[in-house]
């Protein structure tokens, strides 16, 4: 298609919502059909397919099944961390999700009950979260290795009857023992679980508590032998799916509630309009379950399209080497891959020439879609030009499901514009507002917010949180989703996405965009990634101070490429920004689905107390941005209230984590 296929799909959602999305959702198997698309009364903002019943499970295995699918891989599962792969048909899939379902409901599960759900990328967490969906329960599914008062607070929130774990996790150097983690979770939390399901791995075998914890196998063999399945329990539309808790949570934590008709037609539109994915095509989300990227790209949005869909547990480096993603790529044909930012960044800092790339068969790809963290322009080039492949950046949350904008490929791409997220996805009506909540003229920086209602498979609420929805999302700037994020749109109704509001500082006035910095630090040719804070100071309020991480094999003295660096902003940005400070390091902080812990980095460096991030990958790296801060006397060197909250559960075990 045509840029005009955007366009007409854009416009329609728009001035007809319900007619667009009662045509989308024809995709989906209703039991019975929505009575009304959109009721503007119920809820916040109202609520989609109200009166509709379906179920998740059904429409993401068991019709494909019913289609004559069933020989068909579901689930490709590959793990270099243990040199194992696995395929999973659509038919072993729907005979998984029966015996796992069975299981749930001897343990006691019914619809509307919560399971939580703390396990590795293994093919037995993506059938946990499809078994839940068939039977009913809603599940909450908590990243595997997560610090063990994380995983206590969630409990206590979402009071799970049951949980479904395993004995570890791999990483490239070490194992993560999640068994002991969950163990002192359920001894810190209030509620208590009727039972835990425990996946014994064979790296490692985790002990059991009598009267507690079941082993995974023995139970999935006693209802396999014994013929135990239950079918798929008709679901309303506006019944709850799962909850997710959204990362680095202080206090209560806030979960974020996904239902179920509106997701199943958003994520199934999603595919084919905006990824240009096929039934029985391969897609791959290189992420994690742990996170929404997981939840909808590697488990639901493939499943219910019909496509296969790879699950990865490895890195996109050191398993073995930065070619690891093209190695999956040619090995299971993948169509589209999606990943985060961070990890190409990893793989051009391992190869930056792309020497890797050439030795491997890429025919099969047709482009490459990136979220998560803003994607440099370099970086957005420099994939393209190895490819040959169309470098999508696009930008959704936790809280919206899918993606707010985006370059579609199913309607027609349109000009890929390096250091954009695209355009609006049909049904967001997206404005940019200054303080006071006014619109602002294209080229100008302001507060990203959607128009209310939001699309369907946004959240409706937060889980048994409503007021605390309204006061968090919606009350800043009246009939408006505030997105938090910061950025402009250009004359051609592009967004660019400069980072989140809390990464705008004020130089002496000025509000300037740290990521419109860090675009200029990342285009040296010597910087594999960068990130850029304010730092208090007495005179400006605010000044900008820039980390980069070097590619690999420059030679070059530090101090003089950061000399380059900061002429580089002079020039690009001028004296207004005030950028005075470069910093080599050797790595950055990030947390493990590879997000850089910029707050954290400004609290240490304004010497200001700061807690230790639950979801950091390693902690160590916090420590190290401390000295170099000390050491070039921009901080006071105070190392932070590492007692204040442990560390992703693992941190002590000894082993350095690899890059996320």
């Amino acid at each position: 298609m045509t840029r005009s296929g955007y366009s007409a799909a854009y416009d329609a959602a728009t001035s007809d919502p319900e007619s667009f999305w009662g045509k989308a959702a024809k995709a989906i198997d209703w039991i019975a059909p929505p009575r009304q698309v959109f009721d503007p009364a119920l809820g916040a903002y109202g609520r989609w397919f109200v009166g509709g019943l379906a179920n998740v499970c059904h429409n993401a295995v068991d019709r494909h099944v019913d289609a004559g699918r069933g020989l068909q891989p579901a689930i490709l599962y590959d793990s270099p961390v243990t040199g194992s792969q696995r395929t999973v048909t659509y038919a072993e899939l729907m005979a998984e999700t029966r015996t796992l379902g069975a299981m749930l409901r001897d343990l006691g599960i019914e619809k509307g009950d919560r399971v939580v759900i703390y396990m590795p990328m293994v093919p037995e967490a993506v059938i946990a979260m499809l078994a839940c969906a068939r039977i009913g329960a809603v599940h909450s599914v908590v990243f595997g290795g997560f610090a063990a008062a994380e995983l206590a607070s969630r409990i206590d929130d979402a009071q799970p009857k049951v949980v479904l774990s395993a004995s570890c996790g791999v990483e490239p150097t070490r194992f993560v023992a999640y068994k002991p983690l969950l163990d002192q979770a359920l001894a810190m939390a209030k509620h208590r679980p009727d039972a835990c399901v425990i996946l014994q791995r064979p790296q490692m075998e985790a002990e059991l508590v009598p009267g507690r914890d079941h082993d995974w196998a023995s139970l999935r063999e006693k209802a396999a032998a014994g013929g135990r399945g239950v079918d798929c329990v008709p679901m309303g539309a506006t019944d709850p799916l799962y909850i997710l808790y959204t990362s680095g949570t202080t206090g209560k934590p806030k979960g974020v509630v996904r239902d179920t008709g509106g997701y199943m037609v958003a994520l199934r539109w999603s595919m084919e309009g905006l990824y240009g994915a096929k039934p029985g095509e391969v897609f791959w989300s290189a992420s994690d379950i742990g996170w929404v990227v997981g939840h909808s790209y590697i488990v639901y949005a493939p499943l219910l399209t019909g496509c296969t869909t790879v699950l990865y547990e490895g890195k996109p480096v050191g398993t073995p080497d930065a070619g690891a993603f093209w190695r999956v790529v040619e090995d299971y044909n993948v169509s589209v891959l999606f990943t985060a930012p961070t990890a190409l960044r990893a793989i051009k800092k391992e190869d930056p020439r792309g020497r890797l790339i050439g030795g491997y068969d890429l025919s099969s790809l047709r482009a490459l879609f990136l979220a998560g963290e803003r994607a440099d322009p370099d970086t957005v080039i420099w994939a393209g030009e190895k490819l040959g492949v169309p470098v999508v950046d696009h930008w959704w949350q936790t809280e919206t499901g899918w993606a707010i904008a985006g370059n579609p490929m199913g309607l027609g791409l349109l000009p890929v514009k390096p250091g954009s997220t695209g355009v609006p996805m049909p049904g967001y009506r997206i404005d940019i507002l200054d303080e006071g909540g006014h619109e602002v003229a294209d080229g100008k920086m302001g507060s990203i917010a959607i128009k209310l209602p939001l699309p369907p498979g946004c959240l409706p609420t937060l889980w048994r949180q409503d007021q605390r929805f309204v006061e968090s999302y919606l009350a800043e700037f009246p009939g408006y989703y505030k997105t938090a994020d910061a950025g402009f749109r250009d004359a051609d109704g592009q967004l660019f996405i400069m980072g989140r509001t809390d990464d705008i500082i004020n130089v002496a006035g000025h509000r300037l965009s740290t990521g419109g910095m860090e675009e200029v630090l990342a285009s040296h040719p010597d910087v594999a990634e960068c990130a850029v804070i304010g730092v208090q100071d007495e005179l400006k309020g605010e000044v900008p101070c820039g980390f980069v991480v070097l590619k690999s094999g420059v030679d070059r003295p530090p101090a003089a490429i950061e000399g380059e660096i900061v002429a580089l902003v002079r020039e690009r940005i001028g004296p207004v920004a005030a950028f005075r400070i470069a910093i080599a390091v050797a790595r950055l902080p990030k947390t493990r689905s590879g997000k850089i812990l910029r707050g954290t980095m400004k609290k240490i460096a304004d010497a200001t107390p700061w807690n230790m991030p639950a979801t950091i990958d390693d902690p160590a790296v916090l420590d190290e941005i401390a000295a170099v801060l000390k050491q070039r006397g921009h901080a006071a060197g105070q190392t932070g209230s590492h007692a204040g909250g442990q560390a992703g559960g693992h941190a002590k075990r000894g082993a350095k984590p690899s890059a996320a």
